[in-house]
């Protein structure tokens, strides 16, 4: 009985969470208000095994799609820098240059260590006061509705999935528990300090 509970528990808060934001997310770049900025929520370039991250390629192409379509004018690149050998903003920033975005459109958050550091460092750390969040559309779910509990006004353009996704949105379930869990105790992001980008020693 008890894990019974616990599995429609689990699903509830998936549900709730899609439901809950499900008004400020666009698939259709012709339907996307305009706004000053776009937070891409970063991810690994490669995958372990050194196959390209799809999740990765689709989030940079549908942020490209939002500058040539005039909907944002600048981007806050949000990702994990822990160590100098691992720079998601980095390779972000890097890619999009090739794809025609200008260096001075191009600001990095080195300390996007996950995705509610990402959000609400947009907000308390670089000031953002309304932007678009880029992602796949069940982690542009979790991060609208951390921006919506701490009064942080966001919508969404959504990247295309990759096929057969269905593992990492297996996993989406879990983060969206640990997300309940964070509002309830009331955690906040490791910092909100702006973070220097980790180097390498020359």
């Amino acid at each position: 009985m008890g894990i019974l509970l616990l599995i429609a528990f689990v699903i509830l808060i998936d549900f709730m969470t899609g439901y809950l934001v499900e008004d400020k997310i666009y698939t259709d770049i012709n339907t996307v208000p305009q706004r000053e900025y776009a937070v891409v929520l970063g991810t690994a370039k490669y995958f372990p095994s050194g196959r390209d991250n799809l999740y990765y390629k689709n989030r940079l192409e549908a942020a490209t799609k939002l500058f040539k379509n005039k909907k944002v004018k600048q981007f806050l690149l949000s990702g994990d820098n822990t160590t100098p050998y691992y720079n998601e903003p980095k390779n972000m920033t890097k890619d999009l240059r090739k794809k025609g975005i200008p260096r001075q459109f191009l600001h990095q958050d080195y300390a996007g260590y996950n995705t509610q550091s990402s959000v609400i460092r947009a907000n308390k750390t670089f000031h953002l006061q309304n932007f678009t969040i880029v992602s796949q559309q069940f982690h542009c779910e979790r991060a609208l509705l951390i921006a919506q509990f701490h009064h942080i006004d966001a919508i969404c353009f959504a990247a295309e999935y990759p096929p057969k996704h269905y593992k990492v949105r297996i996993r989406e379930y879990f983060a969206r528990v640990g997300m309940f869990v964070d509002f309830i105790t009331g955690k906040m992001p490791k910092t909100l300090k702006k973070i220097k980008e980790a180097k390498k020693n020359s």
